[in-house]
């Protein structure tokens, strides 16, 4: 499937202004990102383009200081998909244990966890803040043994750390067809033979139970989606969310006390939010 390159010339730049825009063209179904000097460049299906939702684009959040946005475009056919963003793809190293690095990297440090993440268009690599802060709480929590559901799954790469760290099954479910191909290579080549990946939405979960639940989404479907999580969850069970911003916090949080969760703890990076909830 081709792809718009969709490029945000922001002036001046500012990191701030930059992960706003990301986070409000996520809203718009935009899967991946890339940030360079001046610009951030994001990637939509190309039948899903909108240039009008674009410069229609609620920037509530910005600062006050002045800017300047520009918006430019073109088409990214699927057989150049791979060397752009192995251009664009560097390792990553997280807490000092997790590496998360492409097939082609190869002097990359010796850490506990070696994840290999060919990402082609499927969000997840471990450069944006969420997926991060997600795998930072992960590493928290002792898996051994427990059930793990990856929701809105991306690349899988969080799917394929709790195999790693000896969950007993995990599932991971995303609700587009580009993922879902890329996370069955993914799994293949991480040798996660216990992770399943399936391909929908929420309403695959109907009757799944699972320990742990991982959703690094956005808020609205965090919002919309909560009670199906929970839903599968036990007593002391983990719900872990991200994709989200600080001042979304309250939002989540209110909801998650409608659905009988326990607030345990939160992290932010560059003003997104990671939290973690038990459920009573």
């Amino acid at each position: 499937m081709d792809y718009i390159e969709l490029k945000c010339q922001i002036q001046p730049f500012s990191e701030e202004i930059a992960e706003i825009v990301i986070a409000e063209l996520g809203e718009l179904d935009y899967e991946s990102f890339t940030q360079n000097e001046d610009a951030v460049e994001a990637y939509i299906q190309a039948p899903l383009f909108d240039m009008d939702a674009v410069n229609q684009l609620s920037l509530n959040h910005l600062p006050n200081a002045p800017f300047k946005l520009s918006y430019s475009h073109k088409t990214i056919e699927s057989q150049d998909w791979n060397a752009l963003w192995e251009s664009n793809f560097s390792p990553v190293i997280i807490s000092d244990q997790v590496v998360i690095r492409a097939s082609f990297h190869t002097d990359t440090p010796k850490v506990p966890y070696d994840i290999v993440i060919d990402p082609k268009m499927s969000f997840g690599t471990g450069h944006h803040s969420t997926t991060s802060l997600m795998v930072q709480t992960i590493l928290e929590l002792n898996l051994e043994g427990k059930t793990v559901l990856d929701m809105g799954c991306g690349t899988s790469l969080l799917a394929i750390l709790a195999s790693k760290r000896n969950a007993s099954k995990v599932d991971a479910i995303d609700i587009d067809e580009w993922p879902y191909t890329n996370s069955l290579e993914n799994i293949k080549n991480n040798k996660a033979e216990n992770v399943s990946i399936f391909l929908g939405d929420a309403a695959l979960l109907d009757g799944k139970k699972y320990d742990v639940v991982l959703a690094n989404i956005n808020r609205n479907i965090l919002l919309n989606d909560m009670h199906h999580y929970v839903a599968c969850l036990p007593k002391n069970g983990n719900l872990i969310m991200s994709g989200f911003y600080t001042e979304d916090l309250k939002y989540i949080k209110e909801e998650a006390e409608k659905n009988n969760l326990e607030y345990i703890s939160h992290k932010v990076d560059l003003n997104w939010v990671a939290v973690r909830f038990t459920k009573k």
